[in-house]
């Protein structure tokens, strides 16, 4: 007995049309039906998981996240950053960290949504991007030492 895979993650949204509109526009999600509850929800897909969307009067936490992969990370970095929705929280420096590769040439790229969420957007392979958009990208091992068993740490597992 045990897990076998994620079904959904649940957010807060400020406003639920805007952030289902967001989320619509920049991950290409599409409004499932949802049930009632004593909050309003709204109920995307993503792939064959869920993203819900609930309305309450709470903050979003400032580091805690939720990833997506993309099937176009360029035309998502270039709708993201049309709409400057990179994350700045934390930031010491004038321009945000804005994508880090690891040490397998996967891409983590974190933005903020309507409601202050952190997501990250992720990628398989770093080499496989636009030299302009690779320029951009802080190698992990640059601000962290990446040493024994963090050197085989991937986001994409095998099947």
């Amino acid at each position: 007995m045990g897990a076998i895979a994620f079904n959904h993650v649940s957010i807060h949204a400020d406003d639920l049309e805007e952030s289902a509109q967001f989320y619509e526009d920049v991950f290409d999600m599409e409004r499932i039906p949802s049930p009632n509850f004593d909050v309003d929800v709204t109920w995307l897909r993503c792939g064959n998981m869920q993203l819900h969307l609930f309305d309450r009067d709470v903050d979003a936490p400032i580091s805690h996240h939720f990833a997506v992969t993309v099937d176009d990370f360029e035309g998502v970095y270039e709708e993201i950053e049309r709409r400057e929705l990179f994350d700045h929280d934390g930031d010491t420096g004038d321009e945000p960290h804005r994508m880090y590769a690891l040490a397998d040439g996967a891409v983590q790229l974190y933005i903020r949504d309507p409601a202050h969420n952190l997501v990250e957007v992720d990628w398989p392979d770093v080499e496989t991007l636009d030299k302009s958009i690779r320029d951009a990208i802080v190698d992990r091992s640059d601000q962290n030492p990446q040493t024994g068993e963090a050197t085989d740490a991937t986001l994409f597992m095998d099947e």
